[in-house]
Protein backbone atom coordinates (compact mmCIF):
# COMPACT_ATOMS: atom_id res chain seq x y z
CA UNK A 1 0.00 0.00 0.00
CA UNK A 2 2.97 2.07 0.77
CA UNK A 3 1.08 4.43 2.80
CA UNK A 4 2.37 7.77 4.39
CA UNK A 5 1.47 10.48 6.94
CA UNK A 6 -1.70 8.43 7.88
CA UNK A 7 -3.30 8.40 11.52
CA UNK A 8 -3.28 4.80 13.76
CA UNK A 9 -6.63 4.42 15.51
CA UNK A 10 -7.04 1.57 17.67
CA UNK A 11 -10.50 0.42 20.05
CA UNK A 12 -10.12 -1.67 23.06
CA UNK A 13 -7.11 -4.54 22.08
CA UNK A 14 -6.69 -2.23 18.77
CA UNK A 15 -4.85 0.36 20.86
CA UNK A 16 -2.46 -2.56 21.32
CA UNK A 17 -2.11 -3.03 18.19
CA UNK A 18 -1.15 0.66 17.67
CA UNK A 19 1.71 0.72 20.46
CA UNK A 20 2.62 -2.53 19.36
CA UNK A 21 3.54 -1.05 15.80
CA UNK A 22 4.70 1.95 16.44
CA UNK A 23 7.12 0.24 18.95
CA UNK A 24 8.44 -1.92 16.58
CA UNK A 25 8.46 -0.16 13.47
CA UNK A 26 8.95 3.46 14.57
CA UNK A 27 6.71 6.65 13.11
CA UNK A 28 8.46 7.45 9.83
CA UNK A 29 5.19 7.04 7.95
CA UNK A 30 2.14 7.60 11.17
CA UNK A 31 1.67 11.30 11.39
CA UNK A 32 -0.80 10.26 14.36
CA UNK A 33 -1.82 8.13 16.91
CA UNK A 34 -5.25 7.46 18.59
CA UNK A 35 -6.02 4.89 21.76
CA UNK A 36 -9.79 5.26 22.31
CA UNK A 37 -11.04 2.18 25.25
CA UNK A 38 -7.59 0.83 24.89
CA UNK A 39 -6.08 -2.26 26.62
CA UNK A 40 -2.30 -0.29 26.97
CA UNK A 41 -0.28 0.44 29.32
CA UNK A 42 -0.33 -2.88 30.57
CA UNK A 43 -3.89 -4.31 32.31
CA UNK A 44 -1.81 -7.54 34.59
CA UNK A 45 -1.24 -6.79 38.64
CA UNK A 46 2.62 -7.72 38.64
CA UNK A 47 5.41 -7.15 40.84
CA UNK A 48 6.31 -4.52 38.46
CA UNK A 49 2.83 -3.10 37.75
CA UNK A 50 1.18 -2.80 40.97
CA UNK A 51 -1.63 -0.69 39.31
CA UNK A 52 -3.13 -3.60 37.00
CA UNK A 53 -5.75 -5.77 37.66
CA UNK A 54 -5.50 -9.24 39.49
CA UNK A 55 -4.89 -12.30 37.32
CA UNK A 56 -7.84 -13.84 39.06
CA UNK A 57 -10.01 -11.44 37.33
CA UNK A 58 -8.80 -12.65 33.92
CA UNK A 59 -9.01 -16.91 34.78
CA UNK A 60 -12.86 -15.78 35.87
CA UNK A 61 -13.20 -14.32 32.40
CA UNK A 62 -11.64 -17.62 30.77
CA UNK A 63 -13.88 -19.77 32.94
CA UNK A 64 -16.79 -17.99 31.98
CA UNK A 65 -15.92 -18.36 28.47
CA UNK A 66 -14.83 -22.46 28.15
CA UNK A 67 -18.12 -22.65 30.44
CA UNK A 68 -21.07 -20.75 28.59
CA UNK A 69 -19.86 -18.87 26.22
CA UNK A 70 -23.01 -17.20 24.54
CA UNK A 71 -24.18 -16.78 28.05
CA UNK A 72 -21.23 -15.23 28.89
CA UNK A 73 -20.60 -12.66 25.87
CA UNK A 74 -23.98 -11.48 26.87
CA UNK A 75 -23.37 -10.38 30.28
CA UNK A 76 -19.45 -9.44 28.85
CA UNK A 77 -21.83 -7.30 26.16
CA UNK A 78 -23.92 -5.80 29.01
CA UNK A 79 -20.95 -4.73 30.65
CA UNK A 80 -19.35 -3.78 27.54
CA UNK A 81 -22.15 -0.88 26.98
CA UNK A 82 -23.56 -0.44 30.37
CA UNK A 83 -26.39 -1.75 29.54
CA UNK A 84 -28.30 -1.05 32.93
CA UNK A 85 -27.64 2.58 31.76
CA UNK A 86 -27.94 2.89 28.64
CA UNK A 87 -30.43 0.69 27.60
CA UNK A 88 -33.26 2.47 25.14
CA UNK A 89 -31.25 5.61 25.65
CA UNK A 90 -27.76 5.73 23.80
CA UNK A 91 -28.18 1.93 23.04
CA UNK A 92 -30.65 -0.48 21.91
CA UNK A 93 -30.94 -4.18 22.21
CA UNK A 94 -30.59 -4.38 18.65
CA UNK A 95 -27.15 -3.20 18.58
CA UNK A 96 -26.34 -4.94 21.87
CA UNK A 97 -27.85 -8.21 19.83
CA UNK A 98 -25.37 -7.15 16.75
CA UNK A 99 -22.20 -7.27 18.48
CA UNK A 100 -23.28 -10.71 20.21
CA UNK A 101 -24.17 -12.12 16.59
CA UNK A 102 -20.09 -10.76 15.93
CA UNK A 103 -18.75 -12.49 19.02
CA UNK A 104 -20.54 -15.58 18.82
CA UNK A 105 -19.33 -15.94 15.27
CA UNK A 106 -15.70 -15.58 16.27
CA UNK A 107 -13.35 -18.89 17.08
CA UNK A 108 -14.14 -19.99 20.59
CA UNK A 109 -10.51 -20.28 20.86
CA UNK A 110 -9.60 -17.01 19.46
CA UNK A 111 -12.17 -15.62 22.08
CA UNK A 112 -10.66 -17.47 24.60
CA UNK A 113 -6.90 -17.12 23.35
CA UNK A 114 -7.55 -13.19 23.38
CA UNK A 115 -8.12 -12.56 26.96
CA UNK A 116 -4.49 -14.04 27.46
CA UNK A 117 -3.48 -11.57 24.81
CA UNK A 118 -5.14 -8.54 25.95
CA UNK A 119 -4.19 -9.08 30.04
CA UNK A 120 -0.62 -10.22 29.83
CA UNK A 121 0.46 -8.16 27.03
CA UNK A 122 3.26 -5.27 28.79
CA UNK A 123 3.05 -2.13 26.18
CA UNK A 124 4.87 -0.24 28.38
CA UNK A 125 8.41 -0.01 26.32
CA UNK A 126 6.52 0.53 23.06
CA UNK A 127 4.42 3.13 24.39
CA UNK A 128 7.76 4.81 25.18
CA UNK A 129 8.95 5.04 21.76
CA UNK A 130 5.65 6.99 19.96
CA UNK A 131 6.76 10.29 18.94
CA UNK A 132 3.87 11.38 17.41
CA UNK A 133 0.59 13.72 18.70
CA UNK A 134 -1.18 11.14 20.34
CA UNK A 135 -4.41 11.21 21.44
CA UNK A 136 -6.13 8.91 24.22
CA UNK A 137 -9.85 8.74 24.80
CA UNK A 138 -11.56 6.80 27.78
CA UNK A 139 -14.75 6.43 29.23
CA UNK A 140 -14.56 7.01 33.20
CA UNK A 141 -17.18 3.86 33.55
CA UNK A 142 -15.29 1.56 31.61
CA UNK A 143 -16.12 -2.11 33.37
CA UNK A 144 -14.15 -3.73 30.77
CA UNK A 145 -10.65 -1.66 30.21
CA UNK A 146 -10.62 0.60 33.88
CA UNK A 147 -9.80 4.00 33.48
CA UNK A 148 -7.03 3.98 36.20
CA UNK A 149 -5.21 1.07 35.32
CA UNK A 150 -4.96 2.01 31.36
CA UNK A 151 -5.95 5.65 30.05
CA UNK A 152 -5.35 7.62 33.55
CA UNK A 153 -1.86 5.95 33.28
CA UNK A 154 -0.86 6.72 29.50
CA UNK A 155 0.75 10.21 30.10
CA UNK A 156 3.49 8.56 31.97
CA UNK A 157 4.57 6.40 29.09
CA UNK A 158 3.44 8.91 26.41
CA UNK A 159 5.01 11.72 26.36
CA UNK A 160 2.36 14.70 26.14
CA UNK A 161 -0.30 12.80 25.08
CA UNK A 162 -3.84 14.28 25.23
CA UNK A 163 -6.25 12.70 27.16
CA UNK A 164 -9.99 12.98 26.81
CA UNK A 165 -12.26 11.49 29.41
CA UNK A 166 -15.88 10.70 28.75
CA UNK A 167 -17.35 11.44 32.12
CA UNK A 168 -19.64 7.72 32.60
CA UNK A 169 -19.09 6.24 29.29
CA UNK A 170 -18.51 2.67 29.08
CA UNK A 171 -16.23 0.81 27.19
CA UNK A 172 -18.34 0.66 24.20
CA UNK A 173 -18.34 4.83 23.78
CA UNK A 174 -17.83 4.69 20.43
CA UNK A 175 -21.44 3.59 19.75
CA UNK A 176 -22.94 4.93 22.94
CA UNK A 177 -21.48 8.11 22.63
CA UNK A 178 -20.22 8.52 19.23
CA UNK A 179 -21.79 12.58 19.21
CA UNK A 180 -19.00 13.52 21.63
CA UNK A 181 -16.14 11.04 20.11
CA UNK A 182 -16.82 11.59 16.51
CA UNK A 183 -15.85 15.24 16.71
CA UNK A 184 -12.42 14.84 19.04
CA UNK A 185 -11.38 12.10 16.67
CA UNK A 186 -12.29 14.20 13.26
CA UNK A 187 -10.60 17.55 14.50
CA UNK A 188 -7.69 15.51 16.07
CA UNK A 189 -6.92 13.46 12.36
CA UNK A 190 -8.44 16.76 10.56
Amino acid sequence: LDLRDFGLVGFSMGGGEVARYLGKYGSDRVSQAVFISAVPPFLLKTADNPEGVGAGAFEGIKAGIAADRPAFLSQFLSDFFNVDVFRGKQITDQAVQLNWNIAAAASPTGTLDCVTAFSSTDFRNDLKRIDVPTLVIHGTADRIVPFPVSARRMPEFVKGCKLITIEDAPHGLIWTHASKINPELAHFLG
